[in-house]
């Protein structure tokens, strides 16, 4: 694993650096699997971007996703195969090649992330064949999802157009009007959830909140896609530097608790050592060698006293011999303990002033942490902010269109009416 995430590295040095015949060579020495088939992707990107024909970008997308055949992890490969398909879908669909689209773009699995922006390019491949009803029922499907995710903003607009270019302009009308509240209805959301991330911050009101609803960020399923504010923080998360900038914060926050956890120990231990201290030091004075010495001394001399009697037979001198040692051994395991303890409040002094000196060292760790958290939060929280904004003008902007199209369609129709007033 370690080897080809290092050859995934290095390919992505060379890819970086714009050698891609080189990149290339090192992807075809990996085994196949996840890094593999990353590689061939981000490859394929490169040659879509610098090729006018989409060729060699396609072969590398086939690669891939033979590649990925092979990874072990069932979720990941999925997410990656989405992708991949995705876009051997737009590729194709950019190349006029209607059936090979809808080919790549059908078999996309509707709980993946990638499926509103595959529905989206489906029904314009399905459009392509002026198959217009089949293209609505796609962007249909699109619409279900929030507007937050690639390609459902278009797929409300698709549908004007699918209406209108099948001669229904009342329909089509009613179409951009649907849009146009929806739209409307979106930046409500978006000011709204502005004000809280600027209000909470953006990792408790997007991060946190998704996690309380027992969502993954970065696994999202059927039921978190219809969740907008999940949504949106899908779509920001799309971007490394907000992966970066959320796992910075993530991680500040995982190691604060694990503190805050080390912190609560320390306490119940500093409290346990001062408590056994208190009974040592009400203790100090009595001498437990001194009590069995007591008892011992008048044992001993019985013991004495029935060696010496006639009635003493040889089996009980060696028994009575054995109980005074025993005796003699008790004394001196009680001498040992008794040195043992006298040392025991000064060792208990000594756990306790480094107790308290690691309990001291957590806060101090603690303070300077909670001074890092809150400037990544800020950091977080600023770029989440733009983030928005961005999204709310880009729903500004499809507004704008909506207006648009619906002044059109109104005054084609008044234009249409004109005519017919004049033929008459």
């Amino acid at each position: 694993m370690l080897r080809q995430q290092a050859l995934f590295s290095l390919a992505e040095l060379r890819r970086t650096a714009e050698q891609f015949e080189a990149a290339g060579r090192i992807l075809a020495k990996m085994d196949p699997g996840y890094w593999a088939a990353l590689g061939y992707l981000n490859l394929a990107s490169e040659y879509s971007r610098i090729d006018r024909d989409p060729a060699r970008a396609l072969v590398a997308l086939r690669v891939a996703e033979a590649m990925i055949g092979a990874d072990d992890d069932h979720a990941r490969a999925s997410d990656l195969t989405a992708l991949i398909r995705l876009k051997a879908g737009v590729l194709s669909y950019q190349r006029s090649e209607y059936d090979k689209a809808i080919g790549f773009l059908k078999t996309i699995n509707l709980d993946s992330y990638q499926a509103p922006q595959a529905l989206y390019f489906h029904g314009l491949a399905l459009a392509g064949q002026q198959n217009y009803r089949a293209a609505m029922q796609s962007w249909h499907r699109a619409k279900k999802y929030p507007l937050a995710y690639p390609g459902v903003v278009d797929a409300w607009l698709g549908m004007g157009r699918g209406y209108d270019e099948s001669g229904y302009l009342g329909q089509a009308g009613e179409a951009y009007q649907a849009a146009n509240s929806a739209f409307e209805s979106e930046r409500v959301s978006l000011r709204l959830l502005i004000r809280k991330v600027e209000a909470s911050g953006a990792y408790d009101a997007l991060v946190r909140a998704a996690r309380h609803e027992d969502v993954e960020w970065f696994l999202a399923d059927s039921r978190t896609l219809t969740q907008p504010r999940v949504a949106y923080l899908l779509h920001y998360m799309e971007g490394a530097d907000a992966q970066v900038a959320v796992n910075r914060v993530a991680e500040l926050v995982s190691l604060d608790s694990a503190l805050a956890h080390k912190e609560q120990d320390l306490a119940v231990y500093i409290a346990m050592l001062r408590q056994r201290q208190a009974k040592m030091t009400a203790g100090v004075g009595t001498s437990g060698r001194a009590s069995v010495e007591a008892g011992i001394a008048p044992l001993a001399q019985r013991l004495k006293v029935l060696k010496a009697s006639a009635a003493a037979n040889s089996g009980q001198t060696e028994q009575l011999t054995r109980i005074y040692q025993s005796l003699l051994d008790t004394k001196r395991r009680v001498g040992v303990f008794d040195r043992l303890a006298a040392k025991a409040p000064k060792q208990f002094a000594q756990l306790l002033r480094r107790a308290v000196a690691a309990q001291s060292a957590v806060k101090d760790q603690r303070q300077v942490l909670s001074e890092l958290q809150g400037r990544a939060e800020t950091i977080l929280t600023e770029e989440v902010i733009a983030f928005l904004k961005q999204q709310h003008e880009r729903i500004t902007f499809a507004l704008d269109r909506t207006e648009q199209q619906i002044a059109h369609l109104y005054e084609h129709l008044a234009l249409t009416g004109l005519k017919r007033g004049e033929q008459k």
